[in-house]
């Protein structure tokens, strides 16, 4: 009995390591506190692409493979853009970037493809899988019991949880904030999208992102909005850091 009690606590112990291993490895690497290249690119090509100015996308899109970005991973970032956006805008992007992709080959340059997406494992139920990434993004334990709009239209919430947070989040080419990083732009260029501005802002946060890097984040997609975007991009980024647990 004691030896089976033994083996249980170690159980328990190994899948909390895994949990936390896993989420440390979604979050941000760099121990710089700044933004890099790549990442201001990420920002401009959402911020372009929710908002179909393709002209900008073009110069944002050739910004980011001269940075560093793969072709793939601006594969993923246009692909994101889409749970956000719509796919109207992601396609448009996508077919921007395809031209984009042949006038360099024109030119002689070779971008790096980079890596492809791993294979999901979907033995589990999607559901519980969406369920937990977003526990993990928003560091809450998700409730049992819908309430708000989840509960008004459960649909949504299965849309949400089995699509946007497993079959979107899940994919590796980028990472947890990587991907906030394109979903932050994206709100802050549609606009009137404030509860959600915050919310995603607050999950920045939780997966690496510092004060500093989500204030210069302010500073570079407003040079991609107009001021009244950009002032109420600030106001909630405002709101989120005076709320931060100290």
């Amino acid at each position: 009995m004691k030896q089976l009690k033994y083996f249980i606590l170690i159980i328990q112990i190994m899948s909390v390591s895994l949990f936390v291993t896993d989420m440390k490895a979604q979050q941000l690497t760099t121990p710089s506190n700044h933004l890099s290249e790549k990442d201001k690119s990420t920002i401009a090509i959402s911020s372009f692409t929710a908002q179909g100015k393709l002209k900008e996308l073009k110069g944002s899109l050739n910004s980011g493979l001269d940075s560093g970005l793969t072709i793939n991973e601006i594969k993923e970032i246009l692909v994101h853009t889409y749970a956000y956006c719509g796919f109207p805008r992601s396609i448009r992007g996508l077919q921007t970037f395809m031209e984009v992709l042949d006038e360099r080959k024109v030119k002689g340059i070779n971008d790096i493809v980079g890596k492809e997406a791993s294979l999901i494992d979907n033995e589990n139920n999607k559901y519980e899988r969406g369920k937990e990434i977003l526990g993990q993004l928003t560091q809450t334990k998700q409730p049992d019991k819908l309430s708000g709009y989840s509960a008004f239209a459960p649909t949504i919430d299965i849309f949400l949880k089995e699509h946007l947070f497993a079959d979107i989040f899940e994919r590796d080419v980028l990472t947890y904030a990587q991907r906030e990083l394109v979903t932050i732009s994206v709100i802050s260029a549609i606009g009137d999208a404030e509860p959600m501005l915050h919310s995603h802002l607050g999950i920045s946060l939780n997966v690496g992102w510092s004060p500093q890097q989500l204030k210069e984040f302010v500073t570079v997609v407003s040079s991609t909005i107009n001021k009244e975007k950009s002032n109420a991009t600030k106001m909630v980024l405002n709101q989120v850091l005076e709320n931060k647990p100290k």
